[in-house]
């Protein structure tokens, strides 16, 4: 008997997860070194990338497969709208635009996730189980060094309807373990997977380059 899908997923996104966490920009929040403008411009890419993700979790619910990962508890579009509005006041939609790595990274969402379950389901634990877990990290830092009280402005990275992060994380590894792809199938997954996580670190380079 194989490895259960979950192991085949996380080894074998292993090296691109750590070349995304090792980006200066993310070096950078956890140095202290980067200011709360600086911030609201990752949150800023994060609203327009869970658009068109929790976009196609809507296309995608009723998929005999990707539908078991549409979960309500997981939707950060009101909070990521609810952050920005803190930090850059009530006219914030006009004045956040994605980066060109943004707009590559919507495009591929766009082109894989609502008719593909595989890719629907790549993306979204590229993204969502990593704001569960390294993004705790990211809020507990920036609320330190910006004095972010109730989390204003980091609303994203709270999950209420979470009660056991450990829990969860088991949870989401035995619905990756029953979708029953073959062999060819999860490597394609993780193939997408990998994708994922150089388009996370191609947005977090075009940060770097735009936020001193």
């Amino acid at each position: 008997m194989g490895e259960q899908f979950s192991t085949v997923l996380r080894t074998g996104t292993a090296q691109e997860h750590e070349n995304a966490e090792n980006a200066g920009f993310i070096k950078a929040i956890f140095d202290g070194r980067l200011s709360l403008d600086g911030f609201a411009t990752l949150v800023a890419q994060h609203y327009f990338i869970y658009q068109v993700l929790e976009q196609a979790a809507e296309a995608m619910a009723a998929d005999p497969v990707a539908g078991a990962f549409v979960l309500p508890e997981l939707t950060r579009l009101p909070s990521l709208e609810s952050d920005l509005g803190h930090l850059y006041g009530p006219g914030w939609r006009d004045r956040v635009e994605p980066t060109p790595a943004t707009l590559r990274y919507l495009d591929r969402l766009r082109e894989v996730c609502f008719t593909w379950a595989g890719g629907f389901v790549a993306h979204h634990y590229t993204r969502y189980l990593g704001d569960i877990s390294g993004g705790q990290a990211v809020r507990a830092v920036v609320e330190r060094h910006h004095g972010l009280v109730d989390h204003r402005g980091t609303s994203f990275y709270v999950f209420d309807g979470i009660p056991s992060r450990p829990g969860f994380r088991t949870r989401y590894r035995e619905l990756l373990d029953s979708t029953g792809w073959d062999a060819a199938e999860q490597a394609r997954v993780v193939e997408e997977a990998c994708l994922a996580f150089r388009l996370n670190a191609a947005v977090f380079a075009d940060l770097g380059a735009l936020v001193p």
